[in-house]
C-alpha cells in the first residue's frame, strides 16, 4: 500500500487564513520544514556526531522539538491512518501496523516488532424483531446507516457475547445498576427470563451483563444515548470480556509455543458473560421503549434520562434476539521504534498508544497514533541535528486494546467500573516484567488524543510538578510554550487552570487504556493525556476523518498540543540527570485519601496502620526531595497545589512545606562530567525514584482480581463503591455489608494493614538502604 510523502500536503482547511500575509509565512513555514525534512529523509535520517547532552544543549533540543510541529503532518498521519477500518486480528488492521512500521523505519529509528496469538471475536449472524401489543412482527433495525453488507467496517456486536437465540418481553432497566434493579423489584417488575434494555452509562458493559444474568434475564440489549452534536443511528461496539490479556494466557504472554489454556477451562469461561447481548443505535432502542407498558419509570431515573421512555414493561413487547459469533485465534502485532540511551540505555522511557479500532478510529486511538507518528518524526529530526537522550526511549504500537475495552472515564467524582483487556500492551508486560520492573522510568500513555474541547491529564503524583511544568511557561527552561489550542496568547497551562475545575490531575481509578499493565501490574510511573472529555461517535462507524475535521479539531492544534506535552514530557524524563520524579506530592495525595477513608469508615476500624506509614513515607520523600533538588526554577521545594491540595496540604507536617535545597545535590547536579563519582551518585538517586512505585504493589494482588497488584491504583471490584483508591479497602468495605460486623471490621482491617505495608515498601525504596 503506498504511504504520503514524509511531509504531506495540507487539506484545504489548513490553509484558510484571516490574511494573505499569514497565508505566505504559513505557506514558507511549512515549505521550509518540507524541504529540510525531505532531504533528511533521502539521506534516512542519518543522524550528525553525538554529543553529550548538557543542561543547556537539552534546553536547546526542547526549544527546537516544539518548533518542528505542523498541524498539516498530523492531519495527513491522521487521514492515512483512517482510510480504512482496522480491527484488529484482520488484514487492514496488519496494513496498518506496516505503515507504522515503515513510518518508524523511514525515519532511521531502530524498528522492530512483537507477534502474539490472541482469542479475538468477531460476529457472524444477528437479528431482531418484535412483535407489538397489536399483532404486528417488525424487523428491527441492528446496522448504521450507510453501513450495510459489503462495507468493511464490522458490523455492531460485543465482543466475547456468547452465541444464543432468546424470545422473551422487554424491560428498561435504567443503567442496570444494582439499586436500578432494587428500584424494579419494590415496584413489582421482574426481569426472570426478559431481555433487557439498558442504556449506557458509568458501569462497564461486561458488568451490565453480569447484572443482567445474577437478575435472571435472558439476553442485554444497550444503547447510548443521543447528544445534541450527534443524533442518529450510530451504534457504540464493545466487549463484554472481563480481566485484562489474551484469556487464554492469564498472567503469561501468548508466544508462539507457549502454554495456552482450553476454551473449556474455568478461568477462561469466567472471563465471559454467561448470557448473550447486543448494541443498538438510540433510533432501535426508542422504538422498543415507546412501546412498553406497565410501571412508570421511576422518578428517579428521570432527571438523567434523555430517551422516549414512559414504562419500564414487561412487555407488552416481545423481542425476539439472535446472535451467532466465533472466537478464534488470531495474530495481533505491536511495532516499536527505539532510540538508544547514550549514558543509560538500560533504563527505559516508554511512550505508548494503542492503534487498532473497531472501525475508522480517527479519535479513538489514532488521533493518538497519529500523534506519535509525529512525535518520531521530530526526535529523528534532533537526532539528526546532534542530540541522543541519556536515556532509552521507546515508542510503542500497540494492537487488540478495543478487545478489551468495556468501559470508559467519563467522570472525576464518579466510581465508574473500568476494566480493559489491552491484549497487546499486556501481553508484552507480561512478557517483558522482570526487565521493566528493573529498567522502567516512566510509561507516558495517549490513547483517544483529541476527543473535544479541554486538557485533561492522568498521572500517578510523583508526576504532578514535570506535568505542570512542561505545560506552562517556564522563561528560563523553555524559549518557547506549548500554546493552548483554545485560547490565542495563552498557555496550555493558563487555560487549564482558568476551567471550573482548575488544574485538576486526575488519578487511575479504572483499568481503561494501555497504562493499566504497567502501572497496575508492573509498578511503573505512569500517565495519560488527552483533550475532551468524551465524543459522541464513540465506537462508531462515524468515528471518521471527517468528523475530526469537522468537530474535533479542524485546524488539528488539539493534536499539536498533545504531542507537544507529550514529546517534552519524555524528553525530561530521558535526559533530566536526576529524574524529575517528586515524591511530595505523591504523600499529600494518601493524606488526603485517608482523610476521605477516616470519614467514610467513621471510625469502625482503625487507620493508625496507615497514617504511620505515611509519616515514615513523607520522611523518605522529604529526604529525597532534599537529595534531588537543584536551584533550578523547575524544582522548587516547596510542593506545588496541583491537585485541589488545600486543605489536605494544610494538615501535613510543618517540615514538608521550606525550601529544602540541598547543597550537596546542588553539586551532585552541576557535575556533568562523564564517569565521575558524581554519575555514580545519580544513578543510586534516580534508581530510588524509579523504584519508589514499585512499593506499592503487592504480590498477592487484589482478592478476585490477583493479577492487578496495585493497593493505591487499580479497579474496585463493585461499582456501586464509593472509593476510587485503595482498591482492596474499597473491596474489603463492599464485601462487609454481607458480613457481620466483627467479621466485616477485621476484612476492612487486613486490607488496611496491606495498604500500610505498601506505603512503607515504597518509603523504604525511596530511603535506598536496608532496615
Amino acid at each position: 500500500m503506498a504511504h504520503p510523502s514524509f511531509i504531506p500536503k495540507p487539506p484545504a482547511s489548513l490553509l484558510t487564513s484571516p490574511s494573505s500575509s499569514c497565508f505566505l509565512l504559513l505557506l514558507l513555514s511549512l515549505s521550509t520544514v518540507a524541504l529540510y525534512t525531505l532531504h533528511l529523509h533521502h539521506h534516512h535520517l542519518q543522524p550528525t556526531t553525538k554529543t553529550k547532552t548538557t543542561s543547556k544543549t537539552a534546553l536547546h533540543y526542547r526549544t527546537t522539538f516544539l518548533s518542528l510541529s505542523t498541524n498539516s503532518t498530523l492531519s495527513a498521519y491522521l487521514r492515512r491512518l483512517t482510510l480504512h477500518p482496522h480491527l484488529a486480528g484482520t488484514p487492514l488492521s496488519l496494513q496498518t501496523a506496516q505503515y507504522v512500521q515503515s513510518h518508524f523505519s523511514t525515519l532511521g529509528l531502530p524498528t522492530h516488532v512483537n507477534d502474539y496469538s490472541a482469542l479475538l471475536s468477531y460476529p457472524t449472524l444477528s437479528s431482531l424483531s418484535a412483535r407489538f401489543k397489536n399483532g404486528t412482527n417488525e424487523p428491527l433495525p441492528l446496522a448504521e446507516p450507510g453501513f450495510g453488507p459489503g462495507n468493511d467496517v464490522v458490523r455492531p456486536y460485543h465482543a466475547y457475547s456468547p452465541s444464543g437465540s432468546v424470545i422473551g418481553y422487554a424491560v428498561f432497566v435504567n443503567l442496570g445498576r444494582e439499586e436500578d434493579y432494587n428500584k424494579l423489584e419494590a415496584m413489582g417488575v421482574s426481569v426472570e427470563r426478559a431481555v433487557v434494555v439498558a442504556r449506557r452509562g458509568e458501569m462497564s458493559r461486561y458488568a451490565v451483563v453480569e447484572k443482567a444474568a445474577e437478575k435472571g434475564a435472558a439476553a442485554v440489549l444497550m444503547y447510548t444515548e443521543a447528544t445534541a452534536e450527534f443524533n442518529g443511528g450510530g451504534v457504540e461496539r464493545g466487549t463484554v470480556m472481563g480481566g485484562l490479556g489474551d484469556p487464554l494466557t492469564p498472567g503469561w504472554a501468548g508466544v508462539e509455543g507457549g502454554e495456552r489454556l482450553g476454551l473449556e477451562d474455568s478461568d477462561v469461561l469466567r472471563r465471559f458473560p454467561k448470557i448473550p447481548s447486543m448494541p443498538l443505535s438510540v433510533d432501535t432502542a426508542e422504538i422498543i421503549l415507546r412501546s412498553l407498558e406497565g410501571t412508570r419509570v421511576p422518578y428517579e431515573w428521570r432527571g438523567t434520562l434523555k430517551s422516549e421512555v414512559g414504562s419500564v414493561g414487561p412487555g407488552p413487547t416481545l423481542l425476539n434476539f439472535t446472535y451467532q459469533g466465533e472466537k478464534k485465534m488470531a495474530s495481533i502485532r505491536n511495532v516499536f521504534a527505539v532510540i538508544r540511551g547514550s549514558e543509560e540505555p538500560d533504563r527505559f522511557v516508554l511512550l505508548g498508544n494503542h492503534r487498532d479500532a473497531w472501525t475508522y478510529g480517527a479519535v479513538d486511538p489514532n488521533s493518538g497514533t497519529a500523534a506519535l507518528l509525529d512525535i518520531a518524526r521530530r526526535y529523528a529530526l534532533l537526532m539528526h541535528l546532534g542530540w541522543n537522550p541519556r536515556r532509552t526511549i521507546i515508542l510503542c504500537s500497540w494492537d487488540a486494546e478495543e478487545f478489551g475495552m468495556v468501559g470508559n472515564i467519563l467522570s472525576p467524582v464518579v466510581t465508574i467500573i473500568v476494566m480493559a483487556s489491552l491484549i497487546g500492551s499486556t501481553e508484552w508486560v507480561e512478557q517483558n516484567l522482570v526487565n521493566l520492573g528493573s529498567k522502567a522510568v516512566a510509561y507516558l500513555n495517549v490513547d483517544c488524543a483529541v476527543q473535544g474541547p479541554g486538557f485533561y491529564a492522568t498521572a500517578t503524583p510523583q508526576l504532578d510538578n514535570l506535568l505542570l511544568e512542561v505545560t506552562k511557561k517556564v522563561e528560563k527552561l523553555l524559549l518557547s510554550t506549548v500554546k493552548d489550542p483554545e485560547s490565542e496568547g495563552m498557555t496550555l497551562y493558563n487555560k487549564w487552570k482558568t476551567t471550573d475545575r482548575g488544574v485538576d490531575i486526575l488519578r487511575f481509578s479504572g483499568a481503561d487504556s494501555d497504562f493499566a499493565p504497567f502501572l497496575q501490574h508492573a509498578g511503573v510511573p505512569s500517565t495519560d493525556l488527552y483533550y475532551g472529555r468524551d465524543f459522541p461517535v464513540y465506537h462508531t462507524s462515524f468515528d471518521s476523518y471527517n468528523w475530526m475535521l469537522n468537530h474535533g479539531d479542524p485546524l488539528f492544534q488539539r493534536h499539536v498540543a498533545i504531542a507537544g506535552v507529550w514529546g517534552l514530557l519524555a524528553l525530561h524524563l530521558a535526559d533530566d540527570p536526576v529524574l524529575p520524579l517528586n515524591y511530595l506530592s505523591y504523600a499529600a495525595q494518601l493524606q488526603e485519601y485517608t482523610n476521605v477513608l477516616s470519614n467514610l469508615l467513621e471510625g469502625s476500624v482503625s487507620l493508625h496502620p496507615i497514617t504511620a506509614s505515611i509519616q515514615e513515607f513523607v520522611v523518605a520523600a522529604k529526604e529525597a526531595e532534599e537529595e534531588a533538588k537543584k536551584s533550578s526554577p523547575r524544582l522548587l521545594a516547596k510542593s506545588t497545589n496541583c491537585h485541589n491540595y488545600s486543605e489536605s496540604y494544610s494538615l501535613m507536617p510543618s517540615y514538608l512545606h521550606g525550601d529544602f535545597i540541598s547543597l550537596e545535590l546542588k553539586k551532585l547536579r552541576a557535575q556533568e562530567a562523564p564517569g565521575s563519582t558524581s554519575e555514580l551518585k545519580k544513578r543510586m538517586m534516580n534508581d530510588r525514584l524509579m523504584f519508589a512505585e514499585r512499593g506499592f504493589l503487592d504480590a498477592e494482588g487484589l482478592r478476585g482480581r490477583e493479577w492487578f497488584k496495585h493497593l493505591v491504583y487499580g479497579p474496585p471490584g463493585d461499582h456501586d463503591g464509593k472509593l476510587v483508591f485503595f482498591p482492596g479497602i474499597a473491596d474489603a468495605v463492599s464485601r462487609s455489608r454481607k458480613m457481620n460486623r466483627i467479621e466485616g471490621d477485621a476484612a476492612i482491617q487486613h486490607e488496611i494493614w496491606r495498604v500500610a505495608r505498601a506505603i512503607q515498601r515504597a518509603a523504604y525504596a525511596l530511603k535506598g538502604g536496608l532496615t
